[in-house]
């Protein structure tokens, strides 16, 4: 990426704006190939989601996540630049198209703020190959036209624009001005424009409908699992659920990052109608300044009535022989997998009780230096699909799920996160989640499936997770 040492407050005027995208046609002439080029600017305090439901049209992609425990998010919507890729891999094709994209890109304003510069924001399923019918592919990437990035007191704002060898340039500095000051002084009260407006949070399931025979499966797994040669499988329900009116799925959000402010509220969307939304609090992979983050979370309880009844809960899951193994094979299979890349992974020595509104998970955050030759995606690729979300051993595990679950898996328990233009980014996880459409939605929850296990206690711990996500979509 070229990184220009213009900024665009310095001579904010649409002859400035004009002169410079005329220097990055000449700069695409010489190419011959059109360039990204990528605007940073800091502006006033803008919450991304309200930015981003403000403008929600259901026909352009976007992407959304945030924490709101670390008072950061991040939206981008619309398209300047998409990839597509299927198969074994899928992460490589995209890693290579990112790198290549990257070298003809064009930056200026502020790059080195955070969130600033051009992101990458990815959706991969959980598996290589999607089957027909579904509504994402295995992997979608796109480079979006504008961002709205918040870290603490610091919002950034970023257009993205190609521009090619013969563009048209009074047009392109008409769309650019146009967004610079809408997000200079942004009016939320601004009307969508598809006519997209927020409903009511008030609304009841006319129907809720079990996708598949949930007991019937764990106990498949489980004689699996006494036949030997598995130690654990992932298992997940589907619900499918019609309202008595259709879903805004950036209302759903607002609601889910609310009720679990320690989670990973997100909401991925290709552009062809449904969202994938949820709110997460399992992170696949953070990459800052070359030190990578990740952990190691399983093993569930729920959370108690009083102080007294969720510290003992708390505490039976810390001693829970079965949820301990459960949690260290999940834990030394992320140490072999970041080990085979050549990293050096650090942990404590025992995992620590997460709490979160609904559940407590046992949980060991693992960190490691990431070497210049490895790539963000590198280890995503490596990681994906935890023995968190797939089972141990992965080879025997994860093609024995979708036999057990009876339904396509899709987004569900896949890698969802972006990349910049750094070689930073972060993945988390799309669990505890659920695909909208109009009145209609699937929901997941999953649990892991070990010896010790029992049909009807995963299936109460599924149902917990089921009651905590309906209530937040505002389902009565």
């Amino acid at each position: 990426m070229k990184i220009l040492p213009l900024h665009p407050a310095d001579n904010a005027s649409p002859d400035a704006l004009r002169a410079f995208l005329a220097q990055c046609r000449e700069a695409a002439r010489r190419a011959g190939r059109p360039q990204l080029v990528s605007i940073s600017l800091a502006v006033e305090a803008l919450d991304p989601l309200a930015v981003l439901e403000s403008i929600f049209e259901s026909t352009e992609p976007h992407f959304y996540a945030e924490r709101p425990s670390t008072e950061t998010a991040i939206a981008g919507a619309e398209v300047a630049l998409r990839c597509e890729a299927a198969g074994p891999e899928r992460f490589a094709t995209v890693q290579r198209w990112v790198t290549e994209t990257l070298e003809h890109t064009i930056a200026v304003g502020d790059v080195d703020a955070p969130f600033g510069g051009p992101h990458f924001f990815a959706g991969f399923g959980f598996a290589d190959d999607a089957e027909p019918g579904q509504p994402f592919g295995p992997a979608s990437v796109f480079v979006p036209r504008w961002q709205v990035s918040l870290a603490g007191a610091t919002t950034t704002a970023v257009a993205n624009l190609v521009v090619g060898p013969d563009e048209a340039i009074d047009p392109l500095t008409e769309r650019v001005w146009r967004a610079h000051g809408k997000f200079r002084r942004f009016d939320y009260a601004a009307p969508s424009p598809a006519g997209a407006t927020v409903r009511s949070r008030s609304r009841s399931a006319r129907q809720s409908t079990e996708v598949g025979d949930y007991r019937a499966a764990v106990a498949k797994a489980l004689t699996r699992i006494e036949a030997g040669g598995l130690n654990k499988i992932v298992l997940a329900r589907a619900r499918d659920v019609e309202a008595d009116q259709p879903f805004h799925p950036l209302e759903m959000l607002n609601g889910l990052r609310q009720r679990f402010p320690d989670c990973y509220a997100f909401s991925f969307t290709n552009g062809r109608g449904p969202s994938f939304i949820g709110a997460t609090p399992e992170r696949l992979v953070r990459v800052s300044q070359g030190v990578l983050e990740t952990e190691a979370l399983a093993g569930s309880a729920a959370r108690g009535q009083t102080a007294t009844e969720d510290a003992a809960l708390g505490a039976a899951l810390a001693r829970s022989e079965k949820d301990l193994r459960e949690q260290r094979q999940v834990l030394d299979d992320i140490v072999a997998r970041l080990s085979a890349l050549g990293l050096k992974p650090t942990f404590p020595a025992q995992p620590q009780v997460r709490r979160l509104a609904n559940v407590q998970h046992l949980q060991t955050p693992i960190r490691a230096e990431l070497p210049t030759q490895v790539r963000l995606l590198d280890v995503v690729a490596a990681m994906h699909p935890t023995p968190a979300v797939g089972g141990n051993p992965r080879p025997v595990a994860v093609p024995l799920i979708r036999e057990l679950e009876g339904f396509p898996r899709g987004l569900y328990a896949g890698a969802l996160g972006w990349m910049n233009a750094r070689g930073g980014g972060e993945f988390f996880v799309g669990i505890r989640s659920a695909l909208v459409e109009g009145p209609h939605a699937r929901v997941y929850a999953g649990a892991g499936i070990v010896a010790g296990s029992t049909p009807e206690k995963e299936y109460a711990e599924t149902d917990l997770k089921f009651r905590a996500m309906l209530d937040a979509f505002g389902l009565t």
